[in-house]
């Protein structure tokens, strides 16, 4: 399997585990979203707004149309259904993006100033297209547990269950 297959089944993980964690994150009335777990960005919104906010910012770096925050934390929608409206819309994008790329296109050197530490910085795209993906699971990690202290189910998430992978099926 060649790079850029392995990124369009990591952009299909992605949007198949947000889809479905903004489903069970509706049944949540929204002060349960909204409380704060002591989580990395304290509560279940926090956190899906912060993957929406770096999703966001790296799409921006990606596409050469970057995109400015005040902070990692800054919130961006309190409205849940119009944070899980932009969340959709920028999975497709990105989705839309990767598949516009050409292996070569992997081999670029990406370039952007952090908001963290001023500095500027060069990366592969390749690398990182795969730092979005592990930093999306990172963090869809915390919200599982988040979750799970409010008795929610939320199935499984290993990409290997994913309906669309398994080539074979007896």
């Amino acid at each position: 399997m060649d790079t850029l297959t392995l990124f369009y089944r990591q952009s299909a993980y992605n949007q198949w585990m947000n889809k479905h964690l903004y489903q069970v994150c509706t049944g949540l009335p929204d002060p349960l979203r909204k409380k704060d777990m002591r989580a990395f960005f304290r509560s279940i919104h926090g956190t899906l707004n912060h993957l929406l906010l770096v999703d966001l910012l790296w799409l921006g770096r990606f596409m050469e149309q970057p995109v400015a925050f005040l902070s990692l934390d800054q919130e961006l929608y309190s409205d849940f259904a119009q944070l899980q409206a932009v969340r959709e819309e920028t999975d497709q994008r990105l989705d839309d993006w990767l598949h516009s790329l050409t292996p070569d296109d992997l081999q670029q050197t990406l370039s952007f100033t952090s908001m963290m530490t001023g500095q500027t910085h060069s990366f592969y795209i390749a690398d990182a297209l795969l730092h979005l993906f592990h930093h999306q699971t990172h963090h869809r990690g915390q919200l599982t547990t988040l979750l799970s202290q409010f008795d929610q189910d939320f199935g499984v998430t290993d990409l290997i269950w994913m309906p669309s992978i398994e080539v074979f099926n007896p």
